[in-house]
């Protein structure tokens, strides 16, 4: 039997001479599964044929007199790699043929997403209108994808020392839109607002008795708790009061006779609420992993984060203290109000879910009749998100909680 000669898959067959003078109808191989076809009415395309996860796959790369040979060899070779890693070409075509909203237009959807979970609807007028007031005109009409920390500061640097809050805001609300669009695929790579505050000047330090540290940057500062040392009774207590939304006493005082490890729950007594009313806490797991550790250093006390003495709980200058030494301007108290910004402004819980977090009295003397139960389990599913957000590392995305 006589050797047979392997054909030879052609490679870069085609010239720009000879793609020119072709007429006949048909298809026409370059190689590496990149073909020009040529219609019965004369117009030429490109086409890629190619394996998508198993699957033969004809992928168009456009018409000739918009993509040269260079440029379809270059698009193949990026849809050939992308098959090979097992991804999907046409989704990722899809996905580039997809208008990219705006910023304006971005803020608008976010805004109507959120439209149930302001706290009034004089709240939701405040949000939309600062970005119509401060970042429309720096960046509103420039695409989304787009937006990044230049434009940020030029948005921001006319009211940083100026209108503090409102830019402390305004920033948060930023960031906020700018999470919307990754999650909805129109962004990749780090939210530019969580870096922005190093390029512009420190702030005076606020009057408000409980300032509050912006809810965006929460996460950089228990990480800079935790990067002080080994945990002690006071850093778990910190962070456990973070996680908890709840009020400094009622965490110094906790007693392990009110944790339920088990059912994942904290029971704080009517004697110990601002409202003299009981009050649930859901725990999300990175609290029980926080309790363990305390139990470990609370040497048998009754008390869940004793200060010295065994049998008396921690001061809360304590903590304070903490705050003084990592040169935090804001109140220990004041997480409770990011907590309370991050839930209007982050996510679609209602407003009711929100309040019953923070323990907080339905003024309402009609509502509170009807109010039966403490939405335990809605409370559960808000306080794991929070601590999802507080606790992320690196590039993080925060999925919207869809309404309904």
């Amino acid at each position: 039997m006589g050797n047979r000669t392997r054909k030879k898959h052609p490679e870069k067959a085609l010239t720009v001479v000879q793609i020119r003078a072709l007429k006949k109808p048909g298809r026409y191989a370059d190689g590496n599964g990149l073909y020009l076809k040529v219609a019965e009415s004369g117009a030429k395309r490109w086409e890629l044929r190619t394996v998508v996860r198993g699957k033969r796959c004809d992928i168009g790369l456009g018409g000739l007199k918009l993509v040269s040979l260079a440029e379809a060899r270059e698009e193949a070779q990026k849809y050939r790699k992308m098959a090979r890693d097992d991804g999907d070409p046409l989704a990722e075509k899809r996905r580039a043929r997809r208008v990219m909203p705006t910023f304006k237009q971005a803020a608008e959807a976010v805004h109507k997403e959120h439209a149930k979970a302001w706290k009034n609807a004089k709240h939701g007028d405040q949000w939309i209108n600062t970005l119509k007031a401060y970042a429309y005109p720096a960046f509103g009409d420039r695409r989304i994808d787009q937006i990044d920390t230049p434009e940020i500061l030029k948005a921001l640097s006319p009211i940083w020392l100026t209108k503090q809050e409102t830019a402390r805001r305004v920033r948060q609300r930023i960031g906020t839109v700018l999470d919307w669009a990754k999650a909805a695929g129109h962004r990749t790579g780090n939210n530019p607002v969580e870096e922005i505050s190093k390029a512009l000047p420190r702030q005076s330090e606020r009057k408000s008795h409980h300032a509050a540290l912006p809810y965006i940057e929460v996460t950089a500062f228990l990480q800079q708790l935790k990067e002080e040392g080994e945990p002690t009774k006071a850093t778990l207590a910190f962070e456990f009061l973070v996680l908890t939304a709840a009020r400094t006493n009622e965490v110094l005082e906790a007693r392990w006779a009110e944790i339920d490890l088990e059912q994942a729950a904290w029971t704080v007594p009517a004697s110990r609420m601002k409202a003299a009313r009981e009050h649930r806490v859901p725990l999300a797991p990175r609290c029980i992993e926080l309790l363990r550790h305390a139990k470990q250093l609370a040497a048998g006390s009754e008390l869940v984060f004793p200060g010295r003495s065994n049998d008396k709980p921690m001061s809360n200058m304590v903590l304070l203290m903490i705050m003084r030494r990592m040169k935090s301007t804001y109140t220990v108290h004041g997480f409770r109000s990011a907590f309370r910004d991050w839930a209007s402004e982050r996510t679609n819980f209602a407003r009711e879910i929100c309040e019953a977090a923070l323990a907080h009295i339905v003024k309402d003397k009609t509502e509170a009749a009807y109010r039966r139960g403490d939405l335990f389990e809605k409370r559960r599913e808000l306080m794991a998100t929070w601590a999802a957000y507080v606790e992320a590392r690196g590039a993080e995305v925060i999925t919207l909680r869809q309404s309904g």
